[in-house]
């Protein structure tokens, strides 16, 4: 006599409960360490690797190789930098007000280790520091030349009131290069100084508005 075929949906249901049972020793994963597996591409001349929905994401956490993005914004920063520091040098012989000096003084403690943190950086990941041909006008918030001319043959109040309007301004442009890489980059030692740029400034562009 042949055989019966079992129903197709018999079949899968124990299946279904074979393959649970195989799951329920100790050894079973938890249900939310599963999930979609990704391929991920190999090096070049080696075969692409499957890796779960965990090892995926792990490895992108560890990934923190430095991009285009890091790169500029570490280049471009420290030209940033040296032109505030252009114009603190200017105060001692010029601003009158006392608020001003130490704003000076302040901004020149921070960013001439930061010029040099970044100046440290991109050796440690084996770039130059050459910026590649960027101008002031790649960079938000740099003052022209006529704007440093005129800030340089000022004195006394005109001075302070020169002094803030352009640090104002540079201050912002710093925020939005520290903004862009922020969304652009991918290093987290670039993002950490990032995100001491917006702290410090932030801070500062109050302060440099209510002394206005």
């Amino acid at each position: 006599m042949p055989l019966r075929r079992m129903p197709l949906a018999s079949a899968a249901l124990l299946l279904a409960f074979a393959l649970a049972g195989c799951d329920s020793g100790p050894d079973a994963k938890p249900s939310g360490a599963d999930g979609p597996s990704v391929i991920a591409p190999g090096e070049p001349g080696d075969e692409n690797r499957t890796l779960s929905a965990q090892e995926a994401a792990e490895q992108r956490a560890d990934d923190d190789t430095p991009n285009t993005a890091d790169v500029s914004y570490a280049r471009m920063m420290i030209r940033h930098h040296a032109q505030a520091l252009e114009m603190t040098q200017l105060v001692p012989d010029r601003a009158r007000s006392g608020d001003v000096k130490r704003l000076a003084l302040r901004i020149s403690a921070a960013q001439g280790p930061e010029i040099e943190a970044m100046k440290g950086w991109l050796t440690t990941h084996g770039k130059t520091t050459a910026s590649g041909g960027h101008d002031h006008a790649v960079m938000p918030g740099m003052a022209s030349e006529d704007q440093l001319s005129e800030l340089r043959a000022a004195r006394g109040k005109a001075f302070d009131a020169l002094f803030l309007t352009l640090m104002i301004t540079h201050h912002e442009g710093a925020l939005t290069m520290a903004a862009d890489v922020k969304a652009q980059g991918n290093n987290v030692q670039i993002e950490e100084m990032a995100d001491d740029v917006i702290a410090q400034q932030t801070s500062e562009i109050t302060r440099m508005r209510a002394m206005r």
